[in-house]
């Protein structure tokens, strides 16, 4: 495995980390035996980022990623998220009060079953709350030894220059893929210019990348892929019409699709740290290869050129989650 530095801390991160939503929730049923070991492997390959959150499976999957690091929790560096809560109808909403802070805090430490959380971001910007309040609660787990370094996910760029000024932030999480570089205009920039690492969760555009969905045939009825513009049959059938440069390439240097897309996100810079997903060893082992996959400048110009900023055919949201994004 390679390795990437956390912002401007003195931590090294594995060049690409492990998402572990899909053990508790969206894809699927859930497996928790193939998940902690997937988990178990990630850290004998050198992946070292692990990465979660408090509300994905309602707290079932910290306690999952808790169980799994027993042990052996000096081997990685844990990150999770809070303040994309579940509302008592299903629905979803956003809390990031500075008295919910340290609620938040104290209850994923007790199900992780840890003393300090190494990377902990605010889920999502609380649009009825300054990012300066937030994040200065958020400070205050790092004086305090809860927390080592903060992050945002789905900020803007003038929302991360404001968080910063209050506290460091050491990463920015985003979504970001061969069909989702919208973060390429102002997001990225930004995180450069303030020596923040940025971390692609959904690298493989959902599994998309990877060339096995080319219909819902396969998905079950509770997949949250179902839901999701890009999915649409419509959409899905034009976005996978981009497909085949990817797998020209992949053919080419005898790898995968999901791969070649991996190796073009860690190609964009050593500040870029995708999170790819999974629940099985298999897909694990061979996300963590992808490091080793060597893209020459023909192969990203081709690439570019297949999957220009605006290609995929629909949001990447439904409208209800696009208005908590790039806040």
């Amino acid at each position: 495995m390679k390795y990437r530095r956390l912002g401007q801390s003195d931590l090294r991160i594995s060049a690409i980390g492990l998402g572990c939503m899909g053990m508790s929730q969206a894809y699927g049923a859930r497996d928790d035996e193939e998940s902690a070991r997937t988990i178990g492997r990630a850290l004998e390959l050198g992946v070292n980022f692990i990465d979660t959150a408090d509300m994905y499976g309602n707290g079932h999957n910290e306690e999952l990623v808790g169980r799994a690091l027993a042990g052996r929790r000096t081997e990685a560096v844990l990150a999770s998220k809070f303040g994309n809560i579940r509302t008592p109808d299903g629905g979803q909403d956003v809390d990031g009060r500075p008295e919910y802070v340290p609620q938040a805090c104290e209850a994923s430490l007790r199900r992780l079953g840890v003393d300090v959380i190494d990377l902990y971001y605010l889920h999502r910007v609380d649009p009825n709350v300054p990012i300066e309040d937030s994040v200065g609660a958020m400070g205050r787990l790092v004086e305090v030894g809860k927390v080592r370094h903060l992050g945002l996910s789905e900020a803007s760029a003038a929302t991360l220059r404001r968080a910063h000024a209050v506290h460091p932030i050491a990463a920015l999480q985003t979504e970001y893929s061969l069909w989702s570089r919208d973060v390429e205009a102002e997001i990225l920039p930004a995180c450069r210019e303030l020596g923040v690492t940025f971390v692609p969760y959904a690298p493989l555009g959902r599994g998309f990348l990877t060339g096995a969905i080319r219909s819902l045939d396969g998905l079950g009825e509770q997949d949250r892929r179902r839901e999701m513009p890009r999915f649409e049959s419509e959409n899905l059938a034009r976005n996978t019409a981009l497909l085949a440069a990817l797998e020209g390439i992949a053919q080419a240097k005898h790898c995968t699709p999901g791969q070649v897309a991996l190796a073009w996100l860690l190609a964009q810079g050593e500040d870029v740290v995708p999170i790819p997903g999974t629940k099985r060893r298999k897909y694990l082992e061979e996300n963590a290869a992808a490091v080793d996959v060597t893209l020459w400048p023909a192969d990203l110009a081709a690439l570019d050129q297949a999957f220009p900023a605006g290609a995929a055919a629909g949001e990447r949201y439904p409208p209800g989650g696009m208005r908590r994004v790039n806040l």
